[in-house]
């Protein structure tokens, strides 16, 4: 098995300019293929997930020019409608591409095929599909009720009723129906959408909204249980122009972290106070550690920690709104003074890997004790991490990326696997070899 050996390292200085939100890359290239005329996008993050959009987006009529090296994409719009109408879809394990173009396709009028692999077909995809259901979508399961492969065929559209969803197991789901409805015909001239449970993730929400406004299309929401979209006939999506991608404020988390584990300074520059992102609150968790913090409109640094003893405060938090950025709190524990414990993150159970397991299983082998609960995971640092750790990383880029912070504790160890890092972040160990120090 491929892997990589880093450290032992004690500091980390420098300055990382982030690579593009997939986030909102995905959504971004999805809204300008629906929109009426012509968008660039720059800042457009090159990684597994937003080539298998291009590549599915390419195979559905869109006409794309893609400039990898310049991180630039030129799109021609179709005007609501995908030329293409029979389809086979083959999109990794990317839920920021499966997810939405489901319910793109539900309403499409064509025969489509979504694939993707095999821990694409354990991710849950179920309170979607019941959704587009209720507005006559006709789909199928290929395998798995529940589950991918996903099988769309022509069906009548229409939104007459409120439409009900799920929102505490993904809040893709309610993104998928949110950037599909302006596309549905509805007899009012507007679509509901009613989320059952708690809504996890809003900054997610919050992040699709305010990009359909920048396409044309303004929801409204009632809090965050109904949402007001315009149909078909009273919205359309018109291209911005030109739209810039915010940096990555997942990805930045664990350069924030390298800062406050190792000295730094470090700065992040493309995501701050200015951002739509809501993970850039991972700062204000780390500065709750005791980390040295300062955040501008498009930057943050961090400048170590503020104890004498130079360990992290321990934390006891709920998650629920930043559940990627929060996978580098739990590496960061192992550096605090008393066990910290991460709330309401039962999502990580059905992201790429069952990260909760997955966290709990690597965190053992640095001495760290842990409790694993099904949305809670609670770690209690050891008296000196274990050397030499071999980390697997079960084809997650996120474990991969939250593993290399323990070199910064003077250990070495090993990263399985570290190419999965190309689903988000295709250079990210060059990038921390550039900031970390002996």
């Amino acid at each position: 098995m491929e892997y990589l050996d880093l450290g032992p390292y004690t500091r980390a200085t420098g300055t990382v300019r982030l690579p593009g939100s997939k986030s909102i890359s995905n959504r971004v290239l999805l809204l300008a293929a629906l929109a009426e005329g012509v968008t660039t996008i720059d800042n457009l993050l090159d990684s597994d997930d937003t080539r298998v959009m291009l590549a599915a987006l390419e195979q559905l009529g869109v006409a794309l020019r893609h400039d990898a090296a310049q991180l630039r994409c030129t799109v021609t719009g179709v005007g609501s409608v995908f030329p293409v109408k029979r389809a086979e879809l083959f999109l990794g394990n990317a839920g920021t591409a499966v997810r939405p173009l489901t319910a793109a396709l539900a309403v499409m009028g064509g025969e489509y095929r979504l694939h993707g692999v095999p821990r694409m077909h354990e991710r849950p995809i179920g309170d979607l599909v019941d959704g587009l259901r209720q507005l006559g979508a006709r789909i199928d399961y290929e395998a798995n009720p529940g589950f991918p492969p996903l099988l769309v065929h022509p069906a009548s559209i229409r939104a007459n009723a409120p439409i009900r969803v799920r929102g505490d197991v993904s809040s893709q789901f309610l993104t998928a129906l949110l950037i599909t409805l302006p596309l549905v015909e509805t007899a009012g001239g507007e679509a509901v959408v009613e989320v059952e449970g708690e809504l996890i993730s809003k900054p997610y929400i919050e992040i699709t909204i305010r990009l359909m406004e920048r396409f044309g299309v303004h929801v409204q929401r009632d809090g965050w249980r109904r949402f007001i979209v315009p149909a078909a006939g009273r919205a359309r999506y018109r291209s911005p122009g030109r739209i810039v991608v915010e940096g990555d404020a997942s990805s930045a988390s664990y350069f924030l972290a390298a800062g406050a584990l190792a000295h730094g300074p470090v700065r992040v520059e493309g995501v701050g106070r200015a951002s739509i992102q809501g993970d850039v609150r991972f700062a204000d968790a780390l500065a709750r550690m005791g980390a040295n913090v300062m955040i501008g409109d498009d930057w943050i640094e961090v400048r170590g920690v503020e104890s004498d003893d130079g360990k992290l405060q321990p934390l006891d938090m709920d998650f629920n709104l930043i559940p990627d950025a929060a996978m580098t709190i739990a590496v960061a524990a192992l550096f605090a003074s008393g066990m910290t414990t991460l709330r309401n993150i039962g999502s990580w159970r059905v992201k790429e890997t069952d990260r909760i397991a997955a966290m709990a299983t690597e965190l053992r082998k640095l001495g760290a004790h842990v409790e694993e609960g099904a949305h809670y995971l609670r770690v209690a640092p050891p008296a000196a991490l274990t050397p030499n750790a071999v980390i697997n990383t079960y084809d997650d880029h996120r474990m991969a990326m939250c593993f290399s912070l323990v070199s910064l504790g003077n250990v070495p160890v090993r990263i399985h696997d570290p190419g999965c890092v190309g689903k988000t972040f295709p250079d990210y160990f060059d990038r921390f070899a550039a900031i970390a120090r002996p």
